[in-house]
């Protein structure tokens, strides 16, 4: 009997499967040389389609009516409130505690990660308060509004400075990596990008907005009005011995009651003040303070800084 002999092919090297064992290799060795970007076996990091769900449900309830989908009715609204402060204690509590762990190197028990999130919960009341003076300060600074319902839904500045405002006081109770991706989620959806580090007071109304930059050290007075593309950033960092930069420090600009900064400008340094009432022209370029005061403008070239009234009518007469 014959025997019959089978024909054994070598794989082809351009087969689907050749290429993507070759990709895995690939990968698989890039993995081993490039370590900084890995996070294998490590402490289980914040999840950010979790946090981004978490962001917006916050909104929902500073902002009740605003961000439904189905229309919320008052008589309901209780069980509302409660069924979504018992979701968001839950799941914020998880991800508060992966991010403490990464942040402290250290185990933090799921109890003290759940009293941060109550703690912060409880502020809730209070930063609606601001929100509505935020909104105002839209509605009125804005000839074009229509209406405070219109600048909710419709003014990215609003949703900015919501997160923000959020995010700021998780920040100030030693969370650090959340407060970060929920002001980057408002960033990447409103275009306008504020550090939850950054301490902004009552009426704030950021006008168009895209393009704005508020660094984390910055400090921004009662009624101020910033238009769109204005940065508000650092000059230079301090760098260690081995040329790293330095961590922390006031880096950032302070900004004053009642200022006005318009399209374009640019304000940096952590020593830079700019005096109440004062007025910033578009495209200015500032790397010093200015008094109380003030119009600065970029004309020809250069940045001309003039008093808008008289020493003895700011009270700082002989």
């Amino acid at each position: 009997m014959a025997v019959q002999r089978r024909n054994h092919k070598l794989p082809d090297p351009a087969s689907d499967d050749c290429v993507i064992q070759s990709i895995v290799d690939e990968l698989f060795a890039s993995y081993e040389e490039l370590g900084g970007i890995n996070h294998l076996e490590g402490i289980n990091l914040p999840n950010r389609q979790t946090v981004e769900a978490i962001t917006y449900d916050l909104l929902k309830l500073v902002f009740p009516g605003f961000y439904e989908e189905t229309r919320l009715r008052s008589n309901a609204l209780r069980y509302h409130i409660g069924a979504r402060v018992s979701s968001l204690t839950e799941r914020l509590s998880r991800e508060v505690q992966k991010s403490l762990n990464y942040e402290r190197e250290a185990e933090v028990s799921e109890k003290d990660s759940r009293k941060i999130v109550c703690d912060f919960l409880r502020c809730l009341p209070a930063i609606r308060s601001l929100l509505q003076k935020d909104v105002q300060a839209a509605y009125e600074g804005d000839p074009a509004a229509i209406s405070e319902e219109e600048v909710i839904l419709a003014y990215p500045g609003v949703e900015a400075i919501g997160v923000q405002r959020l995010a700021h006081h998780l920040y100030q109770q030693g969370v650090r990596l959340i407060p970060r991706m929920m002001t980057e989620i408002a960033h990447a959806s409103t275009g306008i990008d504020i550090h939850p580090g950054a301490s902004i007071g009552e009426y704030l109304f950021i006008d168009h907005g895209t393009g704005v930059v508020i660094g984390e050290t910055c400090s921004i007075g009662h009624h101020v009005k910033i238009y769109q593309g204005v940065t508000l950033g650092a000059k230079s960092f301090k760098k260690d011995e081995s040329g790293r930069i330095v961590k922390g420090g006031k880096r950032h600009p302070t900004i004053e009651d009642d200022v006005t900064i318009y399209a374009g400008a640019t304000i940096l340094g952590g020593d830079t003040v700019i005096g109440r009432s004062s007025v910033i022209g578009g495209n200015v370029w500032l790397l010093e303070s200015v008094a109380p005061y003030s119009l600065v403008t970029y004309e020809e070239g250069e940045t001309r800084t003039v008093s808008m009234v008289s020493d003895t009518e700011v009270g700082g007469g002989i």
